[in-house]
């Protein structure tokens, strides 16, 4: 084995013991992977993938506050960001996207049950959503809180 080589395996296991985890599999010779070859710009580089993941996944999380869906796309698509480089995330997202295709064959398969089960959802979100703003939950709540 060449210096060379030896010095690539070396950078490998490293990255394999760094704290943000275990790096996600990249074809070789891709861009990638000769990003991962050089130190100082791998670790930049992964820090930045960690940081713009976790943006999305935070403005997920603060629009959870908001009625619908919407809390749901940037959550995933920080997750996908953080799958291109971290294992854990790799794996946790095909294991999404596994359940995701099954969720929808069943949903052709049982095109009845899913419908009312949709739509029941839906159903008791407006009325939450209209419990709420009748009643003023919002306000009472603050003020049993104190705020």
């Amino acid at each position: 084995m060449s210096s060379a080589e030896q010095a690539s395996t070396g950078d490998r296991e490293d990255l394999e013991r760094d704290g943000l985890g275990r790096p996600a599999p990249v074809p070789r010779g891709g861009w990638r992977d000769r990003v991962r070859s050089k130190p100082g710009i791998r670790h930049a580089y992964r820090a930045g993938v960690f940081v713009l993941g976790l943006l999305f996944i935070a403005l997920g999380a603060a629009l959870a506050v908001l009625p619908g869906p919407l809390t749901i796309p940037p959550v995933l698509l920080g997750l996908w960001i953080w799958s291109t480089e971290f294992r854990f995330a790799h794996r946790f997202f095909e294991t999404f996207k596994r359940k995701a295709g099954e969720a929808w064959a069943h949903a052709q398969v049982h095109p009845v049950s899913s419908a009312a089960i949709t739509i029941g959802g839906l159903i008791a979100a407006g009325a939450a959503a209209w419990a709420v703003g009748h009643f003023e939950l919002v306000d009472k709540a603050r003020d049993a809180v104190g705020v």
